[in-house]
């Protein structure tokens, strides 16, 4: 059919807009079935199983260049890198940065309960192989105070700091610092291990299940685990190393109980040292764009922090607890210990996720401010080598701190050569003038620490904007929060995934259904509630689904049709069967008769007849009238006191535009539903079908001889415009005139036609 597409005057109170230019499209009325025959599509080969098996191990010169080039980024950049232009600026960025990677180096080995200086190796090694296979040009790698503090869990549960150790073969002959520099290590290299094995079997993408909100309210969580295990230093105490469960509260209360014990000079230099770098890292944020490279405070009160130290010696004067003896040079490869494999694998695995997505969420922030492209698989190898590199020289897990990068970035760094120049600035310390840090005082790294956990712990205001945004993600920011704080950082990211699941899982399982409505004069179809101006032709229904339907909401998405509707289509068929049944009877009986005007009922008194209950089965058939002369009007009273339901729609359109799968359960479901319809003489109508699930239902043999493939329409208005034609309205009031638009208005955008287009009329295309 030939539906020409006119443009009238609008209905009063609406007013088309004068400046917007109006386009007729004239074409014919489209189901699938229809626009199938008049289109043909262009035959795809799709690749089976087999064929990407194949592909996946095919070689070839190209594909192995590629792959070289893939698995070593920096043979890419390296050939692109600008000396004059680029050299400078990474000289200076890498200097400044190895001056913070060695002040954090210390810092954060106190979070992972080791002696400071292999904070240094942590510095060193994942930096160099990092350089070699990374794709980021401006992250910092190196040790994270997250990832120190679950490395420092593993350290004391392993080997406490009061008690025996875990009885672990290779632990005997070695002092308790070497034993949890191998727990250390061994947690490293297996999260390395697994971070590898990622990374070659392409599954970068499991970081995407660690939403942004899921992250923030864990880092938060995390920022709390590291200010109340700094306290110690900060206050000079002796507090053991707690690990497992409700471990914060435990070390809590062992820190209020020795409250009376603090050394008054810890808490003094802690206090200044804490003053003064938040103070000019305030003027540093706030003059970021007059400061050509931002003040390293941190740097700078450590130096002044170590020469007050040595001159007034305050490990002898005061009795605070300080660096102490840095060995020069480093230590001879050693090997993982299998045996704490099996202690840790539950840690590791936390470890390497978190470790990969903090440092693929920062490269993703520099990679979009500068215009080039990371790679997540390749990301994955990359920590995943570095930290097996790095494990084999006793460093601990790496991974990017946002403040070190940020200095790398700020300071003119444009690639990895300042990484790799950071790196030799740690070197230098540690072979050289690592003595130089031996009188400086822990209260002073554990003040730096805690001073750079303000970004950190201000994510406590993302809650009410969460709450009033969507209280499902303040859900999931609070259960990942509060069970990392409870549980320890490990099981709390575990909760934290478990809830951000769960939520995925209830919102898709329950999404909101509507029923639309024509907005008038258009052939746009919204929410009948959103709406004033709105036209719904009697006896149609017009249902929305908003998310795919699968095994778990199938059953949700069918009461909803049932409330939409406002009957149930298999009760209202089994009241239908009964009474065919009922009226057979008595028709046998005589006491009712057809005439022109329908049943009579010829029975002198009411007729009261038992039901039949045999065979039920066949209450859910369709409605077998081949015995009567005619139809019965199922809408129109009926004798002999039969009731049945009344069924006050003729026509339900389904929109199945935001359908994105069906599954094998959906599927059953869905034909079923459609055959009750279908059954109680409600035509339905599908419409906006995804072609791979109409392909899907074509080849799980969906149709049959009631559910055909006639009911698919390309679009909500083909089928509006059909059920009109079929059921037309009675002839509507002269202010009734234009209801529902017989076309498509579209609005063009300039520019020019298409080469198959040229010869269209610059006023209107004919599709």
């Amino acid at each position: 059919m030939d539906l020409r597409a006119t443009q009238r005057g609008s209905s009063k109170g609406e007013t088309m807009r004068p400046a917007a230019q109006q386009y007729v499209v004239t074409r014919p009325l489209y189901s699938e079935e229809s626009f199938a025959q008049d289109h043909e599509k262009i035959y795809r080969h799709r690749k089976t199983m087999l064929d990407h098996i194949k592909q996946y191990f095919t070689c070839d010169a190209k594909r192995a260049k590629s792959t070289a080039l893939s698995l070593l980024p920096v043979i890419g950049w390296m050939k692109a890198y600008r000396l004059k232009e680029w050299l400078l600026g990474d000289i200076v960025s890498g200097v400044s940065t190895g001056l913070v990677a060695v002040l954090q180096g210390l810092a954060y080995c106190l979070l992972a309960s080791l002696p400071p200086w292999y904070g240094l190796f942590s510095a060193f090694f994942p930096v160099i192989i990092y350089f070699f296979l990374g794709t980021s040009r401006h992250i910092s790698v190196g040790p994270f105070p997250v990832l120190c503090l679950m490395i420092g869990s593993a350290v004391t549960r392993l080997v406490p700091d009061e008690g025996p150790a875990f009885n672990i073969t290779g632990f005997e002959g070695l002092t308790r610092d070497e034993q949890r520099v191998l727990v250390a290590s061994s947690v490293t290299f297996l999260a390395g291990v697994m971070q590898l094995a990622m990374g070659v079997l392409q599954v970068g993408f499991v970081v995407m299940y660690l939403s942004d909100t899921l992250v923030s309210g864990f880092t938060t969580a995390a920022a709390i685990h590291i200010l109340v295990s700094q306290l110690k230093f900060v206050l000079g105490l002796e507090v053991p190393g707690i690990s497992g469960p409700l471990s914060l509260i435990y070390t809590l209360e062992i820190i209020f109980n020795k409250i009376t014990s603090t050394n008054v000079c810890d808490v003094v230099i802690s206090i200044v040292i804490m003053v003064v770098v938040f103070i000019v890292k305030e003027i540093n944020e706030r003059f970021k764009s007059k400061l050509p490279v931002p003040i390293p405070i941190e740097v700078v009160m450590t130096v002044i922090a170590c020469g007050v130290s040595y001159a007034f010696d305050f490990k002898t004067r005061y009795g605070i607890d300080v660096v102490g003896y840095i060995p020069k040079g480093y230590e001879a490869p050693v090997a993982p210990n299998p045996q704490i494999f099996q202690e840790t694998a539950v840690e590791a695995f936390p470890i390497a996720i978190v470790g990969f997505a903090v440092a693929f969420s920062v490269a993703k922030v520099y990679s979009i401010k500068h215009d080039y492209t990371i790679d997540g698989n390749q990301e994955l190898i990359a920590f995943g080598v570095s930290n097996i590199f790095g494990a084999s020289f006793r460093s601990f897990a790496a991974s990017t701190a946002l403040s070190r990068s940020a200095v790398q970035e700020s300071t003119g760094g444009k690639t990895q050569v300042a990484g790799l120049l950071s790196a030799v600035i740690v070197m230098i310390v540690t072979l050289a003038i690592g003595f130089l840090l031996e009188p400086l005082p822990k209260s002073v790294l554990g003040a730096v620490i805690i001073v750079n956990l303000k970004g950190s712990l201000m994510q406590f205001r993302e809650i009410p904007y969460l709450w009033r945004r969507d209280k499902a993600d303040c859900v999931v920011w609070l259960a990942s929060c509060i069970g990392a704080f409870l549980l320890g950082l490990d099981l709390g990211l575990a909760v934290g995934l478990g809830v951000e699941l769960i939520s995925v899982i209830l919102r898709t399982q329950f999404p909101r259904c509507s029923l639309l409505a024509n907005i008038r004069g258009t052939d746009i179809y919204k929410d009948r509630k959103d709406y004033i101006s709105i036209y719904e032709p009697e006896g149609v229904k017009i249902f929305r689904i908003p998310s795919p339907i699968f095994f778990a909401n199938i059953e949700f998405f069918r009461n909803k049709l049932v409330e939409a509707v406002g009957f149930n289509p298999l009760q209202v068929l089994r009241k239908r069967n009964k009474a065919v049944r009922m009226i057979r009877k008595l028709l046998k009986k005589g006491k009712l008769q057809w005439t022109s005007i329908g049943l009579l009922n010829t029975s002198c008194g009411p007729i009261n007849e038992s039901e039949d209950e045999s065979n039920m089965e066949e209450l859910d058939q369709p409605t077998d009238f081949k015995d009567f002369p005619a139809r019965i009007d199922w809408n129109a009273e009926l004798p002999a006191n039969i009731a049945v339901p009344r069924v006050e729609i003729h026509s339900l359109v389904l929109d199945f535009a935001a359908v994105s799968f069906l599954d094998i359960s959906g599927l059953k479901g869905l034909r079923a539903l459609l055959k009750e319809l279908i059954r109680v003489e409600v035509e339905v109508y599908i419409v906006a079908c995804d072609p791979y699930i109409l392909e899907k239902l074509h080849d799980c043999s969906f149709f049959d001889d009631e559910v055909q493939s006639s009911m698919f329409y390309l679009t909500l208005h083909d089928a509006m415009l059909h059920i009109l034609e079929k059921h037309p309205e009675p002839i509507p009031k002269k202010s009734d005139y234009e209801k529902i638009m017989t076309g498509v208005t579209i609005h063009h955008l300039p520019g020019n036609l298409r080469s198959r287009d040229r010869n269209a009329s610059p006023t209107q295309t004919k599709l």
